[in-house]
């Protein structure tokens, strides 16, 4: 890991609203794994968003807006974290999606399947049309043709802004997990 765990005692006055709307956030939407250590030192890439506040807190937010304005069914969203997960082979966001998929009720062999960035076969339609929207977008490029209009006629024009803007924001933290080598926490 890069950059250390900041203790909540360490936070500066900048970091310290930033903290306390992540934590809040943390324990009402994202609490399927482990996000802090004992002491309340943030884990994940919410640990890299405080030690840059600023920055932190503006993708923060976007990830806020993205959770409170979801139209998607959330085994959709979850196949596109996984997606990019699996292609950006971020450790962290595999460990904690595949807990909320599990949550979910999410199959194990489909679980697997995926984090071998392979597709499954078990799909259903909505499912198979978020994986290979978030599949292409990840290899980079423009997004074909076929490919938005099959999401459009899926998940209409908001469901399909929306799957766009969760591989933009997941291309991100995979990003920021692996810049900053965020480590998987210990099983206990």
């Amino acid at each position: 890991m890069r950059l250390p765990l900041i203790s909540p005692s360490d936070l500066t006055p900048e970091q310290q609203p930033l903290y306390d709307d992540m934590r809040k956030g943390i324990a009402s939407n994202f609490n399927a794994f482990v996000s802090q250590r004992e002491d309340g030192a943030l884990m994940g890439p919410w640990n890299p968003w405080l030690h840059e506040p600023a920055i932190g807190k503006a993708i923060w937010n976007l990830t806020l807006a993205m959770t409170a304005n979801a139209v998607l069914p959330d085994n959709v969203r979850q196949i596109a974290i996984l997606v990019v997960g699996a292609r950006f082979d971020a450790a962290y966001e595999l460990y904690a999606h595949i807990a909320v998929a599990e949550a979910e009720g999410m199959p194990l062999e489909r679980l697997a399947t995926l984090v071998a960035d392979l597709k499954p076969t078990d799909l259903s339609k909505e499912e198979s049309v978020a994986y290979d929207l978030s599949y292409a977008l990840c290899r980079g490029g423009l997004l074909p043709e076929p490919i938005y209009r099959l999401a459009l006629a899926t998940f209409g024009q908001k469901g399909t802004n929306e799957l766009i803007y969760l591989v933009g924001l997941y291309s991100m933290v995979s990003t920021t997990l692996n810049g900053f080598d965020v480590p998987v926490p210990e099983h206990a």
